[in-house]
Order: C-alpha cells, then structure tokens, then sequence
C-alpha cells in the first residue's frame, strides 16, 4: 500500500492536527515541517504531492506507538529504511495494543473475514516457513475497520 495513503488515513482515524502530526514524527525519530506533512497528505494527482519515504512512515508509526502506548525503557526503536505492509500491520497493532481477536473484530467490521492462522502469518519473521505477505487488501481493510470502530 502507498505510505502517503497509510499517513491520511491514520490521521483521519485519530483527528490528528498538524501539531500532532509534527509531534508524532518527531517522537519517532525524525523532524518533519508541516509542509512537508501538508505535501505527502496531498492527492496523488495534486502537483506538489510528494511520496512519503518508508523511513518517514516508520518514524510516524514509532511515533503513534509511543504516544499510545508511552516510551519504553531505555533507548528507542530507530525507524526501519525497509517498510513492508507487514511491517505497517504490526506497528498499528502494537500501537492500539491489540490481541489476534481484536484485529480480527476490526476487519469483521469491514466485513473482511480471516482466519486466526492466516493473521498470524503476517506477524512472523519473513524466514519463517509459515510467513505470509500482507496483500495491501487487507490493510486497506484494516484501515476501513478501525475508520468504522474510531470515526463512525
């Protein structure tokens, strides 16, 4: 799924300002301007859009997992340069301190059915022999989900 998307979409589920939004990256580990923010929320087909790097994503989503679930000990998670939509999947749900049941309630909400095995597929080490890929239709489902259940 495209970062940008991702990034409009959590703010849009959570309300978030463009205060928060710079806080949140900050926390994460990186210093966004809020015109950089203003130019990766913007359409795909505005002509000051800019992608939003799988770093920066990182950040914001270290961000968003602190702010929900406050700083851990000692130091911090740096921002991955690789991000994957598994990747993305596990940092929200960490972030919303879910349990397998509680992402399965949100994607039934989008009326997306899964199984318990199929989703823990996604949250296994890629070298893992039962590692699945997180296709971005079930993170975009994801998303709707937690839309219904934050933003009714």
């Amino acid at each position: 799924m495209v970062n940008n998307d991702v990034l409009r979409r959590v703010r849009y589920i959570f309300d978030f300002s463009d205060d928060k939004m710079m806080n949140l990256f900050k926390d994460g580990g990186y210093e966004a301007t809020r015109a950089e923010i203003s130019d990766w929320l913007k359409q795909d087909d505005d002509s000051d859009f800019k992608n939003c790097a799988d770093y920066r994503l990182a950040a914001f989503l270290n961000g968003l997992i602190i702010e929900k679930r406050g700083r851990r000990e000692g130091e911090q998670p740096k921002p991955e340069k690789k991000l994957t939509n598994n990747g993305i999947f596990m940092k929200l749900k960490i972030a919303l301190n879910m349990k397998a049941e509680d992402v399965l309630d949100i994607l039934t909400l989008a009326d997306f059915a899964l199984g318990k095995h199929e989703l823990s597929a996604f949250f296994r080490r890629p070298d893992h022999k039962h590692y699945r890929e997180c296709k971005d239709q079930v993170l975009r489902n994801f998303l709707k989900g937690l839309q219904i259940k934050y933003r009714p």
